[in-house]
């Protein structure tokens, strides 16, 4: 242990206990005034790097590093920056890695793990950033962008929060798992930083990035509909204040309705036929046996009661190559497996050429689902494209399936 670093370290610490009062005056109000403060707490802080003096003669103002701290740790809704630089960080893991293995090759085993240290620090800092990046975008949402007050300034923050997450998706494609297993080889130290930790912390990352996407989009569409419907009440407004005296004319006296006013309710809302409810069922049945009785009145008894040919004809058998699709199958897990990336079912069908029939194809992708071990799927996400039936309610159809790592 390094005696000199832990002093200091205890001593900078001290000293932000000591004055914690005065930083959060200074990180609330953004500058100190020197005749607020005690000179020696202030000569004190500076000596330590936590308040420094940009300009000479402009008032004093705390470290980047120090506001840094206090906003992830209050979680300020003010810190609206996202860290994207990724590209160097996964640069220094690659370089500790082989830091760390030339030393456990020539059995240096103090600086071997001097170098895991310093690598896991890396590792579990970038997943932090990504965490908090993520956080911060989620607090700003969900807050509707509270800390500005007009419209034109919420848009504004949810198109810069819209650009800062596409910043960070483009970092995120920097992320070449191939590589760093690579580079991880075969120590299993190396494979659960480098692979297993980065990609969990990837695959989170960019779920919540997806959900915080869609939310940005919805958001900026409420709130272009607030500002039209602002515009709409000012306009309003500034035409009763030139024309005190307008009053809106009786529109019902006129032949000529105008169609904002022109508008009447459906009386009967719309309905479909739900099949699964069991109290109506007497009800259904008595229908479809009135349809039958009519069906039977239309036509002569006569006719109803000749006999009528019916001609069997051999019914083309349908061959499927068991053997053919399930080999597709398995191609098909293999190159979710491969890519990393989600693919559905008939993207795939469409994609390598194949002739089974769509819907053979996704029941037999359900299949080998289903068949995997309990172990081997809980590392796949099976996810269903679904629609509601467009008449029978409570019924839905699956019209695709997209398959991806958990």
């Amino acid at each position: 242990m390094n005696q000199n670093l832990h002093q200091a370290g205890v001593k900078l610490l001290n000293a932000l206990s000591r004055n914690a009062d005065l930083i959060m005056q200074v990180y609330l109000s953004g500058t100190l005034h020197e005749g607020d403060a005690s000179p020696g707490a202030v000569d004190n802080l500076k000596k330590l790097g936590i308040l420094w003096r940009p300009e000479a003669g402009g008032p004093l103002r705390l470290k980047k590093a120090v506001r840094t701290l206090l906003e992830g740790s209050l979680q300020d809704e003010r810190n609206r920056q996202i860290d994207t630089n990724i590209g160097s960080t996964l640069a220094s893991l690659k370089t500790l890695a082989q830091h760390y293995k030339e030393a456990l090759a020539h059995h240096r085993y103090a600086e071997a793990q001097a170098h895991m240290n310093d690598l896991s620090e890396h590792v579990y800092a970038l997943t932090e950033s990504l965490g908090n990046s993520v956080r911060a975008l989620f607090s700003r949402i969900n807050n509707e962008f509270g800390y500005v007050a007009s419209i034109d300034a919420k848009i504004r923050e949810n198109e810069l929060a819209q650009s800062q997450v596409s910043e960070l998706l483009s970092q995120l494609e920097m992320f070449r798992f191939d590589e760093l297993s690579e580079v991880a080889g075969s120590i299993r130290e190396l494979r659960h930083l480098l692979v297993v930790a980065l990609q969990q912390s990837f695959a989170r990352c960019t779920q919540e990035l997806s959900i915080a996407q869609s939310r940005l989009l919805e958001l900026l569409g409420r709130f272009r509909e607030f500002r039209g419907k602002t515009r709409l009440l000012k306009g309003f407004l500034l035409h009763m204040e030139q024309q005190p005296d307008f009053a809106p004319a009786n529109y019902a006296n006129h032949s000529q309705v105008p169609a904002l006013f022109n508008l009447a309710k459906p009386l009967l809302q719309p309905a479909a036929v739900d099949v699964n409810r069991v109290d109506h069922e007497q009800d259904l049945l008595l229908l479809v046996g009135r349809i039958k009785a009519l069906h039977r009145a239309d036509k002569p008894i006569d006719e109803q009661r000749a006999a009528q040919s019916i001609e069997v004809e051999n019914q083309g058998q349908v061959e499927l190559d068991d053997k053919a699709i399930h080999q597709a199958v398995e191609a098909y897990f293999c190159e979710v497996i491969d890519t990393g990336q989600r693919l559905t079912a008939l993207q795939y069908l469409t994609k390598q050429g194949l002739d089974f029939d769509p819907e053979v194809w996704i029941y037999q992708v359900i299949g080998g689902y289903q068949g995997l071990a309990e172990e081997d799927r809980k590392f796949f996400a099976l996810e269903p494209e679904v629609e509601d039936h467009p008449i029978f309610t409570g019924n839905n159809i699956v019209r695709d399936i997209e398959l991806g790592l958990r």
